[in-house]
């Protein structure tokens, strides 16, 4: 759950009223909502909570998330997604992230004296996560699909009311949209795993041809076809609003930062100064962008990207002297809890 100033200041508000233990409806149902990082803690790490989206948010990514999933059917999941993140895995993605990047600048970076962050930094990420781990290439089918996506995203966190002329309604259409095209793009991958173009290797560098190439000890399928779909959808939301908030901040702080600009700029230099004229980055320069990586870092501690986190309680479960009841949805709000200031050295 992501939320801009607003749900922030509307958040600390209710804590300043209310304390750092409240109850509300939220998307339809009895919530308590925590602030601070006991509450962190508690909603993390506490058994007697499991893992649990708002009913909205389940009809728009689907049944069978990893956000909605728990014991043996997350840990299965969780396992297949974790075998596309590999060390080895990785270092194969820099180099079309590099592409990607280096033509998204030069189209819309490059000689001009203003732009406009976010939505470029929104565009750039889901064309980088569209390709790896859909395996989509530039053209309409992936153009489509950043409209659906962008429509999907509005209505997420809306009043889950189901009416033509709701952000709601709009973001489970756009999803529909945009869960048949992945259901096709799976279906076709399967349909060339079976029959490989002659001479040809079949692909196995993005998620969904990763997931459908995922087998049990007895040489089963770990995931249908609908839980690669559905978890398609989590990955790309997830890693989409997480890396463009979190660009976009990086810009804004080295933009009134002259010291940190000046040292990133410097690191960055070092390592052009090696590689040939329109030579592609490699895991190995990434590993030399320590000071890049510690801004980051920062940044995430004072601006964390994800505003909140939804649990459900699985029994009667006691926090701060309260007593939650069994069913009962459990949010914080992560931004509640950060410190902000301080230089990045």
């Amino acid at each position: 759950m992501r939320g801009g100033d607003g749900g922030s200041r509307w958040v600390q508000d209710r804590i300043d009223r209310y304390g750092p233990v409240s109850k509300l409806s939220l998307f339809g149902t009895p919530t308590v909502l925590l602030a601070g990082p006991a509450a962190n803690k508690f909603l993390f790490f506490s058994s007697a909570l499991s893992t649990r989206q708002p009913r909205s948010v389940q009809r728009i990514l689907g049944e069978n998330s990893i956000l909605d999933l728990h014991g043996a059917d997350h840990r299965r999941v969780r396992g297949a997604l974790l075998e596309f993140l590999r060390p080895d895995m990785l270092k194969m993605y820099v180099g079309r992230i590099d592409a990607e990047v280096r033509r998204h600048v030069e189209e819309n970076w490059a000689g001009r004296g203003t732009v406009t962050v976010l939505p470029l930094m929104k565009r750039l990420t889901f064309d980088i996560i569209s390709a790896l781990l859909f395996g989509l290439q530039r053209g309409a089918v992936r153009d489509a699909l950043a409209g659906d996506f962008a429509h999907m995203m509005k209505g997420m966190w809306a009043i889950p009311a189901n009416l033509p002329f709701t952000a709601f309604s709009r973001s489970l259409k756009a999803s529909g949209r945009a869960r048949r095209v992945l259901a096709g793009i799976t279906r076709e991958k399967k349909a060339g795993r079976r029959q490989p173009e002659h001479g040809k290797a079949p692909r196995s560098n993005d998620l969904i041809t990763c997931l459908l190439g995922l087998t049990d000890s007895h040489g089963e399928r770990l995931l249908s076809d609908e839980e690669i779909v559905d978890n398609a959808m989590v990955a790309l939301i997830a890693g989409h609003d997480t890396s463009s908030i979190l660009m976009t901040f990086m810009v804004r702080h080295l933009a009134n930062d002259d010291a940190t600009l000046a040292a990133m700029v410097q690191e960055h230099e070092e390592i052009a100064m090696n590689k040939a004229e329109g030579e592609a980055l490699t895991w190995e320069d990434l590993t030399k962008m320590k000071f890049t990586w510690r801004v980051a870092q920062e940044i995430l501690r004072i601006v964390p990207p994800i505003f909140g986190n939804f649990r459900r309680a699985l029994e009667d479960v006691e926090f701060d002297g309260y007593l939650i009841p069994k069913g009962w949805q459990v949010s914080c709000c992560l931004a509640t809890t950060v410190v902000g200031g301080g230089e990045i050295t």
